[in-house]
């Protein structure tokens, strides 16, 4: 949501002056100007006064228009409201007007244009009749792309005119607004694999904060504490009532890997392979979060989102929507990395256990397929999809080798999905729920050697 300024006009607008101004003729006004002159000329010439009395009020009535529509100062403040600000691809999003008179004076015809990208759709534009003083109008229009990124809306344009219809002069606000365009998420089928491992899963540590009296963390005391619970050392530093915080709940964790590596992906546009990466990286972090999970979203080139609390991890429950947020709105710019391994994500994952970790590949030659197999050594689980974009491309005679990559990702542990193109990610996601980790094979309908948790 964002609103625009009163009075806000560009500089520009009025650095010309009436030189400036005249550039507003419309067609109308021109032409009653060059017909006034002509007249003034051939009456000079022929010598007929009564010619020249209308040649001269021919050439003046457009001057003098000009000249009042430049020296009318309107006052009129401009809103503009988002609903929403952010939508996924695909979806329209609708963009409120408002706009009110603040002068004594009513405003005569009144012209709105707002700026927005092509992609977007075409320039919205609106006709106002006379705004009386204290007065205001609402318009609105809608937009929509298939095309996620971030788009700026704006600045606004208000045309000015005259009752004759000779001037036409621009004004512009200085405020504009920002649609983010995120990519499309898929909800995804609950899966409940058998067992169940510390940091991840449903199963859920609770981490002692006491290694003893001095390493009490204490807190304000509030409505319906246990009184037992009191620390009093810490409330008479303090002077309030402060208890025991005990033990806190450390929640699951999950990193999503997106390959963005501009060599393992071949094509571009909303139905390429990069693009459904994307999307199903979307679509995996939203998940995990509603589950539960503490999600952070990492790239092949070590950036890590939200990077905020516990090694990058998204924090309390509190804060997953607008870690959530956060995540959607990276994935809404994020475009191919020129890097050519994975090497600085895995130098991020080897600090330690990970929990969960689910990763789009695209493209891998051998290299960074045993990078990818030292990745999983770092996580408690790790859910793989492949990506050919030899395949998606339309080109068939990488299957081998493709195949190659998978049976080498199963070998090291990894729950490896092949994604042909057109595969919708919730069946593949039920597909990953079946499959061993224990054998290279294809899925099995029995029970899972997967010695883990995941929903």
């Amino acid at each position: 949501m964002a609103a625009g300024e009163p009075g806000a006009v560009e500089d520009g607008d009025r650095k010309g002056g009436l030189r400036a101004a005249l550039g507003g003729l419309t067609t109308r006004g021109r032409s009653f100007l060059a017909a006034g002159l002509a007249a003034a000329v051939c009456a000079y010439v022929l010598g007929q006064g009564d010619l020249l009395r209308v040649g001269l009020l021919l050439a003046v009535l457009p001057l003098v228009c000009v000249t009042v529509l430049y020296r009318t100062r309107y006052r009129v403040t401009g809103t503009r409201r988002l609903s929403p600000s952010r939508v996924p691809a695909g979806a329209e999003a609708r963009v409120h007007l408002r706009m009110e008179n603040v002068s004594r004076l009513p405003t005569g015809l009144l012209m709105l244009q707002d700026r927005v990208p092509y992609v977007l759709g075409p320039r919205p534009r609106f006709v106002l009749d006379r705004v009386e003083a204290g007065g205001r109008r609402e318009v609105s229009y809608r937009v929509r792309s298939d095309l996620r990124g971030r788009y700026p809306l704006g600045p606004l344009q208000l045309r000015l005119s005259d009752p004759f219809g000779m001037c036409e002069l621009s004004r512009s606000f200085s405020a504009y607004d920002t649609l983010v365009v995120v990519p499309r998420t898929v909800p995804l089928p609950v899966l409940r694999l058998a067992g169940e491992a510390s940091g991840y899963g449903d199963g859920r540590q609770r981490s002692l904060a006491l290694a003893g009296e001095d390493d009490i963390i204490p807190r304000g005391y509030r409505h319906g504490d246990d009184l037992r619970r009191v620390h009093w050392r810490s409330t008479a530093r303090h002077g309030e009532l402060m208890v025991r915080r005990e033990e806190q709940p450390q929640r699951a964790r999950c990193t999503v890997l997106l390959d963005t590596r501009r060599i393992g992906f071949q094509g571009a546009g909303p139905d390429s392979a990069f693009e459904w990466a994307v999307s199903g990286a979307a679509s995996a972090l939203v998940h995990m979060l509603e589950r539960g999970f503490a999600v952070r979203l990492l790239t092949d080139d070590g950036n890590a989102v939200p990077g905020e609390g516990s090694g990058g991890f998204a924090g309390s429950t509190q804060e997953s929507a607008d870690s959530a947020g956060l995540m959607l709105d990276t994935l809404a710019v994020v475009g191919h990395s020129e890097g050519g391994g994975l090497s600085r994500a895995h130098d991020v994952l080897r600090g330690g256990n990970e929990g969960l970790l689910i990763a789009f590949f695209g493209d891998l030659d051998e290299e960074q397929a045993a990078v990818a197999a030292r990745m999983r050594q770092r996580a408690g689980a790790g859910v793989a999809f492949v990506l050919d974009s030899a395949a998606w491309a339309g080109d068939e005679d990488d299957a081998g080798r493709a195949e190659e990559r998978l049976r080498r990702l199963r070998e090291s542990g990894w729950i490896a999905v092949p994604v042909e193109p057109g595969a919708e990610l919730p069946a593949l996601w039920q597909l990953a729920g079946g499959m061993r980790t224990d054998s290279p094979s294809a899925p099995s309908g029995g029970t899972t050697g997967f010695t883990g948790g995941w929903s």
